[in-house]
């Protein structure tokens, strides 16, 4: 594994979290995670040691971690800028939805492993066409 090209690549996730507060409304940030996930593929691809699967995960789960304290250290700035969060939270039972900041500590990990296995799978098939490109 090499740690140091996830983390280097995890911080668009840090840029994201950051610019998803108040800059990028959720109507546009699909088209700017794909790009950054076509992006980090190709790189795992032509950088990583084997393993791009794995990589394009790892790359995943610290960006969660970033995304989360950035929303959830920013909350009100969030909530503000992303009613639709706010709908989402008030349909569900009362014991969540009485506290949407801690709930984002655990959409955060479960939204992590769902992306990635997204960015994961792009690494993988960019890791097949690097090999058959060579």
């Amino acid at each position: 594994m090499n740690w140091k090209l996830v983390f280097l690549l995890s911080l668009f996730g840090l840029a994201m979290g950051f610019a998803t507060v108040s800059l990028i409304p959720s109507t546009v940030e699909p088209f700017f995670w794909l790009v950054i996930f076509i992006f980090c593929a190709y790189v795992i691809a032509r950088k990583a040691p084997g393993k791009y699967f794995l990589h394009g995960f790892m790359v995943s789960i610290f960006n969660c971690v970033w995304i989360t304290l950035a929303h959830a250290s920013m909350f009100y700035t969030y909530a503000a800028n992303h009613p639709e969060y706010m709908q989402m939270v008030e349909g569900l039972p009362p014991a969540l939805a009485g506290h949407p900041r801690r709930l984002m500590f655990l959409i955060g990990p479960i939204s992590g492993v769902i992306f990635g296995l997204i960015l994961g799978l792009f690494s993988w098939i960019a890791g097949l066409i690097a090999r058959r490109l060579s």
